[in-house]
């Protein structure tokens, strides 16, 4: 059985970083497509990036280009979501799960197959 869980979060300053993990088992994730996606209050799911296996393709929604990097740990089967310069529009509660995709590209669109976790809250407020 394939599971994804989320740890990590908390609560920060504006300009403030923080790092996210997922852990998973079930799979590698040196051989899967995973994707993290947070979903702020009242609001639909909006993914935020992916990446790819083997060498990892990744990619990004617009609006966490150039301040979030999203990276694998073979070794311990995770992948983090390094978040620098967060923003008050970055709060909500974030999720990991595996993507759709072509090849070793990831789709930021979570895949059909997995449910959602319970995810980690990320506050950003001054």
């Amino acid at each position: 059985q394939v599971q994804l869980v989320e740890s990590g979060g908390g609560s920060v300053q504006p300009g403030g970083s923080l790092r996210l993990f997922c852990a998973v088992s079930g799979v590698t994730v040196e051989s899967s497509h995973i994707g993290w996606f947070r979903q702020a209050p009242g609001k639909d799911h909006e993914a935020v990036a992916c990446i790819g296996p083997g060498a990892g393709w990744a990619g990004y929604a617009e609006s966490v280009k150039d301040r979030f990097a999203i990276r694998r740990d073979d070794a311990e089967n995770t992948v983090f979501l390094q978040m620098n310069n967060l923003e008050p529009e970055d709060t909500a509660v974030y999720y990991c799960a595996r993507t759709t995709s072509r090849g070793d590209r990831c789709f930021l669109v979570k895949a059909d197959n997995d449910p959602w976790g319970q995810g980690t809250q990320v506050t950003v407020s001054p």
